[in-house]
């Protein structure tokens, strides 16, 4: 038997996986990965940087808000094109998960 998640060969006997621990019953669905803990910079749904999507995923408001906020603070305070360049540098990409390949049967 081989594990439908990272392929790792399994004795015939055992109910999870000893590398990743996934179920090996079939009736049972896939874990979903870990969430995300932090800010994140998203993969998709960014327009420039993803810093504005970022900030919205990680206070739950829409971005839409979030971009009016940054161009306020760029037109009224001046300080806005230096903290989105710091915002930038500073954040990370959130991780991109890749489901493993199943094994030829």
């Amino acid at each position: 038997m081989f594990c439908t998640q990272c392929g790792l060969q399994l004795p015939d006997d055992s109910k999870f996986c000893s590398r990743c621990g996934v179920s090996t019953d079939p009736g049972v669905p896939p874990t979903p990965p870990p969430p995300v803990r932090g800010i994140t910079r998203p993969r998709i749904g960014g327009k420039l940087a993803g810093v504005c999507a970022a900030f919205a995923n990680y206070f739950h408001v829409d971005v839409t808000l979030v971009r009016l906020g940054w161009v306020l603070t760029v037109l009224f305070a001046g300080t806005g094109i230096l903290a989105y360049i710091v915002a930038w540098i500073v954040i990370p990409k959130e991780p991109e998960y890749v489901s493993a390949p199943r094994p030829a049967q």
